[in-house]
Parts: C-alpha cells; sequence; structure tokens
C-alpha cells in the first residue's frame, strides 16, 4: 500500500468512500455482510481510511459503517464524517447533528471531520455566524472529538479562493473532484494550484467520474492496454492522480470486492506515467468532453441584453454533456433566475460576435432542456431528510 504522510500520520492513499455501497435485492438497502468482507479486504491490505457523510444511503452509511467498523481496534483505522451545511434547515443545528453522527458511528470522536460542499449557495450559510459552524466545530477539535478539521467542495476556484480567506487557517485538509477530465472541464488545475499555495492537503472524491471513465469505449480502452496490458482501466485514473501535487487521500466508492481488490493492487506500489501514456489521456478527455469551444474571451457578454455570464454557463454546459447530475444542476440553481440559462431569450447577438462561431442560443437552450430533467437540489435535500427520518 502507498502510504502519504500527514501530519504525524500515516495513511493509506487509497480510501474507502462509504457513499456507494453495495445494495440488496430492493436496491435500497446496504448489503452489510459484504461491506463486512470488503472492509476485511481492505484493513488486511493496508486501507485505514474510511469516508462516510450524514446524507450517504439515506443516512445509513454513517450506522452501517459504523457497526462494521466495531469490530476492529479503534487505533487501528481513521474515520472521517461530514456535516451538512449545504442542506441547512433549522433542523440542521450542529451540536444535534454531531451528536447524532458520533451516536450513528459508535465512536466517541471522529479523526477527520469536514464541512461538506462548499458551493455557490452554501458558502454563505457556513460564513453567516448566526448558525455558528465553524466556532461549533472549531470548539470540537479543542475538545478532542474531531482530531482534523477540512471541507469538501463542488465550487468554483472564486468560492474556494473566498472560504480559504475566510477559515483557510482553519482548515487542515480540503476534498475536491479530481480526476484527469475534469483537470480541465472543472478546472481542477486552478484548484489545485490553489490548494498547495495555502500548503493543504488535497483529498480526493470522484477520481473515476462516478464510473464515467471505468467505462470507456473499445477504442479508448485499446489505446489504453496497447501502453499498458497489466492495468485495468480504472487503475489509469489512479495512476494518474499518484502523479499530482498535493494528493495525499484518494477516496474511491467501491461497490463490490472486485472494484476493491483492482483498486488495492493499483495502489500496492507507485507507478508514474510517462509523457506518452498522460498524452493518451489527454486525448481521451478531449474526445469524452465533447466540448463547445468557448475560450471565455466574453465579447459574447457585451452586447447581451440580458446581462448573462454566458462563458460560465456554457463551461456548466460542457460539463453537464458529460455526465448530467443534481451536483451541476445545484450550482446553476444557485444563479439569479434572470442569470440561468432559460434567460436567453435568442436574440443571436452572441453568436454575431463569438470568434469560435458557436451557436450560443442553441447551446444555451439545451442547457436549459438538460437541467429540466433533473431533480432540483431543494427536492433532493427534501427526500434524503425524508428517508433518514423513516430510518431512524
Amino acid at each position: 500500500m502507498i502510504y502519504k504522510q500527514f501530519q504525524d500520520l500515516k495513511l493509506s492513499m487509497l480510501g474507502f468512500g462509504t457513499m456507494r455501497l453495495p445494495l440488496l435485492a430492493d436496491g435500497v438497502t446496504i448489503d452489510e455482510a459484504q461491506v463486512e468482507q470488503m472492509t476485511a479486504y481492505a484493513m488486511e491490505h493496508g486501507i485505514n481510511y474510511f469516508d462516510t457523510a450524514y446524507p450517504y444511503h439515506q443516512g445509513n452509511s454513517e450506522r452501517v459503517i459504523g457497526r462494521v467498523l466495531s469490530q476492529y481496534p479503534r487505533e487501528s483505522f481513521y474515520l472521517a464524517t461530514k456535516y451538512p451545511g449545504h442542506q441547512i434547515a433549522s433542523s440542521y443545528d450542529p451540536a444535534a447533528i454531531f451528536e447524532e453522527q458520533l451516536e450513528k458511528c459508535g465512536v466517541e470522536y471522529f479523526d477527520f471531520y469536514l464541512l461538506h460542499n462548499v458551493y455557490e449557495r452554501s458558502i454563505d450559510t457556513y460564513m453567516d455566524p448566526q448558525w455558528g459552524i465553524l466556532d461549533y466545530f472549531l470548539e470540537q477539535k479543542r475538545l478532542g472529538r474531531i482530531k482534523h478539521l477540512g471541507f469538501s467542495t463542488h465550487g468554483s476556484v472564486p468560492v474556494l479562493e473566498k472560504f480559504l480567506n475566510y477559515c483557510g487557517e482553519h482548515m487542515e485538509f480540503c476534498q475536491i473532484q479530481l480526476n484527469y477530465l475534469d483537470w480541465t472541464l472543472q478546472d481542477a488545475r486552478a484548484k489545485c494550484a490553489l490548494l498547495n499555495k495555502w500548503n493543504i492537503p488535497i483529498w480526493v472524491m470522484e477520481p473515476v467520474r462516478g464510473g464515467k471513465l471505468a467505462n470507456l469505449n473499445d477504442e479508448m480502452r485499446s489505446t489504453l492496454t496497447a501502453l499498458r496490458s497489466d492495468e485495468s482501466v480504472p487503475a489509469w485514473c489512479f495512476r494518474w492522480l499518484q502523479g499530482i501535487e498535493g494528493v495525499t487521500m484518494v477516496l474511491s466508492g467501491m461497490s463490490n470486492m472486485a472494484q476493491m481488490v483492482d483498486n488495492v493492487k493499483t495502489f500496492e506500489a507507485p507507478r508514474p506515467l510517462s509523457e506518452t501514456e498522460q498524452e493518451a489521456l489527454r486525448t481521451i478527455a478531449a474526445q469524452l468532453s465533447n466540448s463547445v469551444p468557448c475560450t471565455a474571451c466574453r465579447y459574447c457578454c457585451d452586447g447581451c441584453p440580458q446581462g448573462l455570464d454566458i462563458p460560465t454557463l456554457l463551461a456548466f454546459y460542457n460539463d453537464l454533456k458529460v455526465t448530467p447530475s443534481f451536483l451541476l444542476g445545484m450550482r446553476v440553481e444557485a444563479l439569479p433566475p434572470e442569470k440561468r440559462p432559460a434567460a436567453c431569450i435568442g436574440c443571436g447577438a452572441c453568436a454575431a460576435i463569438c470568434p469560435q462561431n458557436i451557436d450560443i442560443p442553441a447551446a444555451l437552450s439545451d442547457m436549459a432542456r438538460i437541467l429540466e430533467t433533473l431533480p432540483s437540489w431543494e427536492a433532493v435535500c427534501r427526500e434524503r431528510e425524508e428517508a433518514a427520518k423513516r430510518g431512524k
């Protein structure tokens, strides 16, 4: 197992993420027996970091991983969970949630604790003194009930920078979506550079982009196999991450034993990618993105009668075309209604001046259509809250 030094701890570079645990035939209930087997294999092969969160699996991920890990000495693993400030409501009092999480996981402290999903809409909640979120968790850290405090984010680079300026001195690590596709598609390169500038270790989520990068077409698979016949397709994602400066922890949401075995094999020892191999991944990323060629010159913005931030919307659009997700939808929902793609009146002034000859009104119209098919973030939050109540 590859290990990384974090302060005075030796962390397995591969962490067991519990957002996509195996399920029974009903498609809802976690297959706890299989989780036990996967956890045993993980522990036997050097994985010592386990990541969960309050809303995962309708609130049951914390319960299951807590019960499974209770079979092992407390000092043999590091447990991480997260505070759902992005779903803030009157019932989401930090103290009440934290005490509930400790009880659900059956522990007296969390080794790692994150402020969950700091993004365009939730950042003001996290910074609002009326909730006292940061102060409360800093106090829990002082009391030893949290050993290390950090945060996760799906937000843009400006959001990340704003949050770091607010409380970066207290944040010991940051979890971001990072893979060879999002290196450019979500500007993860800039996020990594910013975190490295702050000397904040990087935790990785979505290393295979929810399975997207593990299920390439035959042509792409053949390209990678010709270069490394002994590596699986997912392994390429992890090899790429092993070469990114600042990356300390890579979380994989493994759903079965086969994924666990393959990932553990990949993390037995580092095998850096050559320049030729990295170029192969860049080519695949370009093919997967199938993006509109916006260069963010902003010429289109000057004459827009609606005052839309067209380059930002087109960046969202490129991302949505790859993997439609409510996580992306929530970032658009954070915009005022008059600044969303549906506000475009199709006048064509933007397209007439675009140096890349992009049919911008058509792209924004298609983006609005895609967004209509996604559940709203509020709907997702309500569903999770109701499911969590039913599970108690």
